[in-house]
């Protein structure tokens, strides 16, 4: 087990973050699946090609609860390789439409909760100098966008933070990624899927692939920035 490559991903249970579970636990990595709903995170690992994984659920707002969570994966397994922040909530209104609880889950979860578990592994990877942190955005974290003047909001912030830490640590072996894709085809936009031919929403499995070719690691190259927009963009 010790030889085994680790990867946690933040959001694992659904979309891109199960589609990314897989495909790393098919290479061949240790996959650490954490999310808010138990049941959903086991239905993803079923699918698993190995047993190499485990399962924990987080609130990824709480900065207590990530501590304690964070802390566990260590003692129970090795070392974090790579940390994937893919939680994210979304509710898209006018500006003025927006209720402040919706406010505070979408600055909470997106941007805070991306702080917060890169917290938990920098001073870890910093002394193994080694680790990738991949942080996923969106391309609300690029540009504007009609009703989704709050989401943008976390999201460029979540731009700032990440392209401030790899600045940090750029005379490092760690890599930082920010990963600025389009609207997918998953359960975030609802509880039914989409017609993608319809709506030209991308399937998760598809931007897990450019995202797995990206974030190699590769002696003297970063991909600081990874920016995939539908065809119809």
């Amino acid at each position: 087990m010790n030889q085994l490559k680790h990867v946690v991903i933040i959001g694992a249970g659904s979309g891109l973050g199960a589609s990314l579970a897989y495909k790393y636990n098919e290479l061949g990595y240790f996959v650490t699946l954490i999310g808010r709903t138990k049941e959903k995170l086991e239905k993803v690992a079923k699918r698993f090609p190995t047993s190499n994984y485990d399962i924990f659920t987080l609130d990824v707002s709480q900065p207590d609860d990530v501590e304690e969570v964070f802390k566990k994966i260590t003692d129970q397994s090795m070392p974090i390789d790579i940390l994937v922040n893919n939680a994210g909530v979304g509710y898209f209104d006018q500006a003025e439409n927006i209720s402040v609880n919706q406010v505070q889950q979408m600055i909470d979860i997106n941007l805070k909760g991306t702080i917060f578990c890169t917290q938990q592994v920098l001073t870890a990877m910093k002394e193994r100098n080694l680790g990738s942190i991949i942080n996923i955005v969106s391309t609300a974290g690029v540009e504007g966008k009609v009703e989704e003047s709050v989401y943008c909001a976390s999201k460029f912030g979540v731009r700032g933070f990440t392209e401030s830490i790899w600045k940090e640590l750029k005379d490092t072996n760690l890599h930082v990624h920010g990963i600025y894709m389009g609207g997918m085809n998953t359960h975030f936009w609802g509880d039914e899927l989409q017609n993608e031919e319809e709506t030209g929403l991308m399937h998760p499995d598809d931007v897990a692939d450019i995202i797995l070719a990206n974030t190699q690691l590769r002696r003297n190259i970063n991909v600081p920035e990874v920016i995939i927009k539908n065809h119809s963009s």
